[in-house]
């Protein structure tokens, strides 16, 4: 008995849910998402509420049970409230700053780097060192902030590069005289 998949998902009042043909949709006021539903997975929708069973006592498939319903319930938070990651960038003349739909980064290379913004995400700059990344698709937004990250990950010893917010580095001590 999956402890996650057994528990129901609140629909917003904001959400429209749609099933068909193997594929949720979830549309609220930030867009529209969906997703492919495993078929051995029953998806029930009464009301304002949505549960989910599997439809055999398979080891594998009690598995994916709960991974189907934070999916689920991911779409469904992703057009209603969205999801945010938060960037810091720590370093000597490391600044960042928006052109149109492009991200400029400048990260003490000899080059600055430019990162093209897809669809439905805004990021935001903050005191040029404080990147913010928002979205309504969970994987997309962590995706994006993944590979700006990756650009120039933090160092140990003084901390330089592109961390997350909440991101703890674990700082080295240097060579002894």
């Amino acid at each position: 008995m999956s402890r996650v998949g057994s528990k129901e998902i609140n629909i917003p009042e904001s959400v429209k849910i749609n099933l068909q043909d193997g594929l949720i949709s979830a549309e609220g006021p930030l867009g529209k998402l969906e997703s492919k539903l495993n078929s051995q997975i029953e998806v029930i929708v009464e009301g304002q509420k949505i549960t989910m069973k599997p439809k055999t006592d398979d080891k594998t498939l009690v598995s994916f049970w709960g991974l189907q319903r934070n999916l689920v319930n991911n779409l469904i938070i992703g057009v209603s409230e969205g999801f945010t990651k938060k960037l810091e960038m720590n370093g000597v003349g490391y600044r960042a700053a928006l052109k149109g739909k492009t991200l400029e980064l400048l990260l003490g290379y000899s080059h600055p780097i430019n990162y093209d913004i897809p669809e439905n995400i805004t990021v935001t700059v903050d005191k040029q060192n404080n990147i913010e990344i928002k979205g309504p698709d969970k994987q997309l937004v962590g995706q994006i902030a993944a590979e700006i990250r990756n650009f120039r990950e933090p160092e140990p010893y003084k901390g330089k590069g592109i961390k997350y917010a909440d991101e703890y580095i674990n700082r080295k001590e240097g060579k002894k005289k």
